[in-house]
């Protein structure tokens, strides 16, 4: 196998992993706070909202160390350890205590910083910058496949059910369990490439190949990759590209957790509104996919950069907030276990709720593909640090939006979000601008990026 199929092999099989372990974890956000209602009268009392505001705030504490943990685990560990905890975690819904579930929300936050980190470095390592665009788009397109299976099974096995009950839980999780280790064992098939740096290292190759065993080596590139963190916090190119970030992790709140819980307590949708969770998933993972596949296609022949992207991203979402405003009732994302019978500005309209799904997840494929591409092309030697520090961002913002979901109207998260994706669609346009101008100046073919 030539170095080129090798690395295309890879990216394939992280995404192929991602795609197992999300289609658990990411059906398991999606239906949690419904599960959790149904759960409330008996003697487990708890808030899938809280949980996931636990797990983002940690998630984003833990981006400082990871890029340390990676340069001494290894990022192919990394991910097979880090997977263990996800399947830890939705385990713990086969026989749920508030005790169990809190607590594995914290080590799930610790094991994402330190998946996502891996992540990045495998992904940057396995491209360079003519293919770092194409990348990106298989392995976001592979990602979100996992929003489409694990949403399907729930809209079948929930479809007019009004109540979720204990069999019908523990099928899913036991199954969601399995799905998560099967994701994990797969990164083992990730094949090392011999020149691959480790993370924060800054040495020759054959200084590291020389030296790789040792534990104060393995200690002074943990040392390396913290301060690294550190330093690259500060640049220009990270704090305008962190309010970008931002609204990625604003979006993934409202699309992941808020937007499900709101369809399933619509009560005017009848005996499907449980099922429409499902539904709604499914149409999300479409709009992911099919940004996500053409972006990725496309990334070779766009002789305009990544901005025209992300300028639909923004448009996109702003008309899914406009229509999901009219359609869905204020309070639907604090609704309790009856739902509500309020109405917005229109009768709710089961074809609008999922038409929006759909715009959401094409939204969220523009701005994370041209994240993920940008970050690996301006930092190809600093991936795992510039990776941790996109994930630090986005991770505080989602355990913000997470913990605001509890009280906020609906119409105040969506103008939060409108105006954070304002101000990060500028600030990303900036920092592409320079980009572009920067890789002029090497004489280098922009329409390669």
């Amino acid at each position: 196998m030539s170095p080129e199929s090798k690395k295309l092999f890879n990216i394939i099989i992280l995404g192929v992993s991602f795609m197992f372990i999300f289609t658990a974890f990411q059906t398991c956000g999606n239906i949690a706070q419904t599960v959790i209602t149904n759960l409330n009268n008996t003697d487990f009392h708890g808030s899938g909202y809280t949980s996931m505001s636990i797990i983002y705030g940690v998630f984003s504490a833990s981006n400082l160390i990871s890029p340390s943990v990676v340069a001494i685990v290894g990022p192919q560990l990394s991910m097979v350890v880090s997977g263990i905890f996800y399947s830890l975690y939705i385990a713990v819904f086969i026989q749920p205590a508030a005790w169990a579930f809190y607590t594995a929300s914290v080590f799930i936050g610790i094991a994402a910083a330190v998946l996502w980190t891996a992540q990045g470095n495998c992904l940057t390592v396995n491209s360079d910058e003519n293919t770092i665009g194409r990348n990106s788009g298989v392995f976001w397109a592979l990602l979100q496949s996992s929003l489409f299976f694990g949403n399907l099974y729930i809209y079948f096995a929930w479809q007019g059910k009004t109540r979720i009950s204990e069999s019908d839980r523990r099928t899913v999780f036991i199954a969601l369990t399995v799905i998560s280790l099967v994701g994990t064992v797969l990164f083992f098939l990730i094949r090392k490439q011999e020149d691959t740096k480790a993370p924060g290292e800054e040495d020759s190759a054959k200084e590291i190949l020389g030296d790789s065993s040792s534990a104060q080596n393995k200690m002074m590139r943990a040392v390396a990759a913290f301060k690294k963190s550190i330093k690259l916090s500060f640049t220009k190119e990270i704090l305008l590209l962190s309010v970008t970030t931002a609204y990625t992790g604003l979006i993934l709140t409202f699309f992941s957790g808020v937007y499900g819980t709101c369809i399933g307590a619509v009560n005017r949708f009848g005996s499907e509104e449980k099922s429409l969770i499902g539904l709604s998933g499914i149409f999300i993972g479409v709009g992911e996919i099919l940004g996500g596949g053409i972006f990725g296609l496309l990334s070779k022949n766009n002789r305009f950069g990544r901005n025209p992207v992300v300028m639909l991203g923004i448009v996109v979402h702003f008309i899914a907030f406009y229509l999901i405003f009219f359609n869905m009732p204020n309070d639907a994302p604090i609704a309790p276990m009856e739902g509500t019978d309020d109405v917005a500005y229109m009768i709710p309209s089961k074809e609008v709720a999922i038409f929006c799904s759909f715009l959401l997840g094409l939204g969220d494929s523009c701005f994370n593909t041209q994240l993920l591409s940008i970050l690996g092309f301006l930092y190809s030697e600093d991936s795992a640090p510039a990776f941790a520090i996109f994930k630090f961002v986005q991770s505080i913002c989602a355990a913000v939006a997470y913990f605001y979901s509890n009280y906020f109207l609906l119409q105040w998260q969506l103008l939060i979000m409108v105006v954070v994706g304002f101000f990060g669609t500028i600030t990303f346009f900036t920092v592409e601008w320079e980009a572009a101008a920067a890789l002029v100046a090497r004489s280098s073919d922009y329409s390669s990026i």
